[in-house]
């Protein structure tokens, strides 16, 4: 299994999906995300698979940068899946829509970087019968995708076989929005394990049709990004190479044609 650096001294308990935190790192107790919790928007509302489906620990952060954290409206959150399948669905998330934070007025960016394991992040960029572009970002350890403001978007553990643990920026005045997601019983593709163990992908036909572009992860030079180094610390020795995070209307004529 690769090891990647993450500018944070966290760790996963394999048992029980905890988070254990290092010498100068403040961070919450997990909350963990049942399986009857995202029925709603599974292929399969029914299915067996494991429950707790994966846990998350919001504010996450080296003790220094707390209060910077907070004036900035930057939340870094740890996120990890479990192995195994969801009926015929790899683990995922159930998918939602960020809601507009009151600080800026936008539905705030996410950028994801993997840290164990090997995850498909999915978005699309509506949750009305149209869902417009619909894009799935295959990703592995170190690397790094961001979802545009306004999309709906899913994180998948692409590796039934081991667990997938991601770090991510977030806003500080994080909600999510699900109406849209759960009126159409999930997002508008369906990820399936074949037999072979790899994604394939269903329509969801609640949705018109829309084409799906599947591509591997990319740098992101136009946000400033360094592709190589962890993204908390580039913010711990940049604060402002993540600032756009909460800060979204920095790059407002860049979002309308941004490829994730």
């Amino acid at each position: 299994m690769r090891q990647v650096r993450t500018g944070l001294d966290v760790e996963v308990d394999g048992a029980t999906l905890e988070f254990r935190y290092g010498a100068g790192v403040r961070g919450p107790l997990a909350v963990f995300r049942t399986l009857d919790a995202i029925r709603a928007s599974l292929l399969d509302p029914q299915c067996s698979g494991p429950s707790p489906v994966y846990s998350i620990a919001m504010d996450v952060r080296r003790e220094e940068d707390e209060d910077a954290l907070k004036a900035s409206y930057l939340l870094f959150g740890v996120v990890a899946y479990a192995a195994g399948k969801l009926g015929k669905e790899p683990i995922r998330s159930q998918g939602h829509v960020h809601a507009t934070a009151p600080h800026s007025g936008w539905s705030p960016p996410e950028l994801y970087e993997i840290w164990e394991g090997n995850a498909i992040i999915y978005a699309q960029q509506r949750t009305t019968d149209d869902p417009g572009r619909c894009v799935a970002v295959t990703a592995g350890p170190g690397e790094k995708v961001v979802v545009p403001p306004g999309w709906a978007h899913a994180a998948i553990n692409a590796d039934t076989k081991q667990r997938m643990v991601f770090g991510a920026w977030c806003d500080r005045q994080y909600g999510f929005e699900y109406a849209g997601v759960r009126a159409h019983g999930g997002l508008a593709y369906f990820p399936i394990v074949n037999a072979d163990g790899a994604i394939e992908w269903i329509l969801n036909g609640r949705y018109q049709a829309a084409d799906l572009e599947q591509r591997a992860s990319r740098s992101y030079p136009e946000l400033g990004l360094d592709a190589v180094e962890p993204i908390y610390s580039q913010y711990h020795n940049n604060p402002k190479s993540v600032e756009w995070v909460a800060e979204p209307q920095q790059f407002a004529e860049l979002w309308p044609r941004f490829a994730p």
